[in-house]
């Protein structure tokens, strides 16, 4: 699978952005898909993942009720909706993918992710 993510950009606080991330491969429903993000310094952290069918999603603490992932399994995206972004949420945001596994929790660490995207800057003025 191969990952393209696209749609950051500069955006003021309180504002709102939508990633995408476009996947290629035939069995791309057949993976879950997450969103990371890494700021200066910082180690990668998840922000948002989805299983294949949609049916499930999990949210880090500090992006609940104001992020929501989506997936379009017809057109091999997944998206990122961000609203009432704040500063502490610019960083670089990065899709991944892991082949699903039915009955096991969604992955939330790096290393359970096998494929990557090459990341999409988001800067947020206060």
């Amino acid at each position: 699978v191969q990952l393209q993510a696209s749609g950051g950009g500069l955006v003021q606080a309180g504002g709102s952005l939508r990633l995408s991330c476009a996947a290629s491969g035939r069995t791309f429903s057949s993976y879950a898909l997450g969103w990371f993000r890494q700021a200066p310094g910082k180690e990668r952290e998840f922000v948002a993942a989805i299983s294949p069918s949609g049916g499930n999603t999990y949210y880090a603490d500090s992006v609940k009720g104001r992020f929501t992932i989506s997936r379009n399994n017809a057109k091999s995206t997944v998206d990122l909706q961000m609203n009432n972004l704040k500063p502490e949420d610019a960083a670089v945001y990065y899709c991944a993918a892991y082949r699903w596994r039915v009955g096991v929790p969604l992955a939330t660490k790096v290393g359970e992710y096998d494929y990557w995207g090459q990341g999409t800057q988001v800067t947020v003025s206060s």
